[in-house]
């Protein structure tokens, strides 16, 4: 019951921290768009700095579950299976996520550079930009399911 428990508290947080993944870009594209519109832009900034805050808690609280799932087994058999010899999927999978967590990081260095002054790229080329998870959270969730090496 603790594993499906931890399993269900890791993939909650997974999900909150993919929402910021999704949404801080979108706050990029909007303080592209908002030019000249300080009140605006100022908002646009607060909540992007909080997102990103609560994305960095919640990545942490997923990959500190994460790795109780993976070696919990070692501290406390009795309640975690040993999932250790998961196969090369888990190493795909978690390559995938840190290209994930580079771009969640990009996105929130290009909004700190955006608050100081420096210009962001096109609303159009954001947009694209904001697309990009999709093309790593798709094969993330087929390698979760199938397990397929």
């Amino acid at each position: 019951m603790i594993y499906l428990w931890t399993k269900t508290l890791h993939l909650l947080f997974v999900i909150a921290w993919m929402a910021t993944v999704f949404y801080l870009p979108r706050i990029l594209v909007n303080v592209a768009e908002v030019e000249g519109q300080a009140d605006v832009r100022s908002r646009l900034f607060l909540m992007g700095r909080r997102l990103y805050r609560f994305g960095h808690n919640m990545f942490g609280l997923a990959v500190l579950l994460g790795v109780l799932l993976w070696q919990g087994w070692r501290w406390m058999p009795a309640w975690w299976p040993d999932v250790s010899g998961a196969g090369g999927w888990l190493h795909a999978k978690l390559a995938l996520v840190v290209v994930l967590l580079v771009y969640f990081v990009v996105c929130g260095r290009w909004l700190k550079r955006a608050e100081a002054g420096a210009t962001l790229p096109s609303p159009t080329a954001l947009r694209w930009f904001n697309e990009l998870p999709l093309l790593a959270l798709l094969p993330i969730i087929f390698l979760v399911l199938a397990k397929p090496f």
